[in-house]
């Protein structure tokens, strides 16, 4: 993992200029959609991901830095949550929360305080 949940993670592989768009998601326990929408900014890294049917056709903002890893040959990113923590996180909403630093903290302190860990993570 890394310090800051915005950022791509260093064993993550993401390489500057790769597009994301339409990439698979793979949660540690299964297939959770593909990517709409994925931001580059330093500090603010993140992926939207469509997730279908899987929970009602709602779209879920991941931070970069839970990419564990890439797999170019299958255009499939690999993600180090389940798809329950996915599906538990703040709703999303891109009108309302893209760029909102409110909603940014609650997501990153969703995905960095997990339950068994006993550490919580950094949120920005």
């Amino acid at each position: 993992m890394t310090d800051n949940i915005w950022n791509h993670a260093p064993n993550a592989d993401v390489t500057a200029g790769t597009d994301l768009t339409g990439w698979k998601v793979e949660a540690t326990d299964g297939h959770i959609g593909k990517i709409d929408k994925h931001s580059r900014e330093v500090g603010a890294q993140y992926i939207v991901v469509d997730t279908g049917v899987w929970i009602f056709g709602k779209e879920v903002l991941l931070p970069a830095g839970v990419i564990r890893s890439l797999d170019t040959e299958n255009e499939t990113v690999h993600v180090d949550r389940t798809k329950d923590e996915i599906k538990d996180a703040p709703e999303f909403d891109k009108e309302k929360h893209l760029g909102n630093a409110d909603y940014h903290r609650q997501v990153g302190t969703h995905y960095t305080n997990r339950p068994g860990t006993g550490t919580p993570g950094s949120t920005l």
